[in-house]
């Protein structure tokens, strides 16, 4: 007869303010100071605060404009993302000493399935607090654990845990502990589904347990409906996943001041798109999905996507099919805050196969927002892109400071390394710290 499994075997771990504690632990003279990750130019966004920040209301996502006002103490730091991704690795590694099953979310989080680490290591909570010691001893760094039944308990505990703690729910209080928490503490509710939810009286999670699931797919669809109702009664069948796909990989720029020069703006996409490509080749990834991401001066923000019959990790495609959605928009001189480029749609990179102007057929068309975005097509997968690509990877591998790039950006003093990941990659890239 098998052992029975653990009724709480998951753990979710998330690092503590992870970009600013790697910051203050690199630099022992940060520590105990109000700091900030971020840009400090006048468009610049906190990507990370230490909680010396948070006490005078800084946070993520916050205009750096605000966050000194706030904390006329700031410290800001320019993020390093090259460093959070090596000390990420080590994280990673203490994780997988305890067990094989750790499914990353991020740089700074992942949940971990122990069950069959318990005979090694002792119960669920000491393992939880095995970890939070080596990556304390170890790293010199502060993460906060969740432990329960299910991913979505396990992450909506960790949170509770913060900073530096960690909070045990046994299975069967589960539903109870649930039932007076506001509805926004329900994993995978967003801003948009709790107003929603809210509006028409279902302001706990208890309140949306006992709403009729037919009720609820009507006011919030029927998938998230489905999912609301199930974890609202503790239910996530969601098993730890050592394999998840990353969905995207992308890249965006918020500008110091609006632009509306045309031109400043193609090399603006050029950039982006070469970070992009250098991205998916070092991921092993290829995508068939180009996006274009726009925020105007007013903060309305639209996207436009095109989908190539085959995926493709080159610069110059990325480029080619980005550019010509930006110039489908057919803009006059209006003023543009962000831009963005993502590739999603992804694979392997070595199923990328070459792109021809015969390889769209009414079968697999080459789907696209508007005839513009067709500008330059007929270059699409020539292999002579593939291999300046190779060049381009290789010097920039060999030699710290040294790129080979388009005309158009060699008197670009941002190196493309530095263009700041998106909320939307997974795994392969970080998103904005919680």
């Amino acid at each position: 007869m098998g052992v029975a499994r653990h009724p709480e075997p998951i753990l979710h771990v998330d690092m503590d303010a992870f970009y600013a504690s790697v910051e203050q632990r690199d630099d022992p003279s940060l520590k105990g100071r109000p700091v900030v990750v971020g840009g400090a130019g006048g468009r610049g966004v906190v990507a990370a605060a230490s909680y010396e920040a948070r006490r005078f209301g800084v946070h993520s996502a916050m205009p750096m404009v605000r966050a000194r006002r706030l904390c006329p103490d700031l410290v800001i730091v320019a993020n390093r993302f090259d460093r959070y991704r090596e000390v990420s690795g080590e994280v990673m590694a203490i994780l997988k000493d305890v067990t094989p099953l750790v499914e990353p979310l991020s740089l700074d989080e992942a949940f971990l399935d122990v069950a069959g680490a318990v005979r090694l290591f002792g119960e669920p909570p000491e393992i939880g607090e095995l970890i939070r010691t080596r990556v304390r001893d170890t790293l010199d760094l502060p993460c906060s654990v969740g432990v329960g039944p299910t991913k979505s308990v396990a992450k909506l505990l960790s949170g509770k845990a913060k900073p530096d703690g960690l909070v045990h729910w046994r299975a069967d209080e589960v539903v109870g502990r649930l039932r007076p928490l506001p509805v926004r503490d329900l994993w995978g509710a967003g801003p948009k589904t709790v107003e929603r939810l809210e509006s028409f009286g279902l302001a706990t999670i208890g309140a949306v347990a006992d709403t009729d699931l037919r009720t609820l797919q009507r006011l919030v669809g029927d998938v998230a409906g489905t999912r609301l109702h199930e974890l609202a009664r503790g239910q996530d069948p969601r098993r730890v996943s050592t394999s998840e796909p990353a969905k995207s990989i992308s890249a965006e720029s918020t500008f110091d001041e609006d632009i509306d020069d045309p031109d400043l703006l193609h090399r603006h996409v050029l950039r982006l798109s070469e970070k992009v490509g250098r991205r998916l080749r070092a991921s092993g990834h290829a995508g068939r999905t180009i996006t274009l991401r726009v925020r105007f001066a007013s903060f309305e923000t639209i996207t436009r996507s095109a989908t190539l019959p085959a995926p493709t990790d080159r610069t110059h495609d990325i480029t080619t099919v980005a550019t010509g959605l930006l110039d489908a928009l057919r803009l006059e001189r209006v003023r543009i805050r962000l831009l963005g480029v993502g590739v999603s749609n992804l694979g392997e990179g070595a199923v990328a196969q070459q792109l021809t102007l015969d390889a769209a057929t009414e079968d697999d068309p080459l789907h696209l927002d508007d005839e513009a975005a067709l500008r330059g097509r007929s270059t699409l997968g020539d292999p002579r892109w593939r291999d300046l690509d190779e060049v381009a990877d290789d010097v920039a591998e060999r030699f710290a400071g040294l790129r080979v790039s388009y005309a158009a950006l060699l008197d670009d003093d941002e190196d493309p390394a530095e263009v700041a990941p998106t909320a939307d990659d997974r795994q392969v890239e970080e998103p904005p710290e919680d």
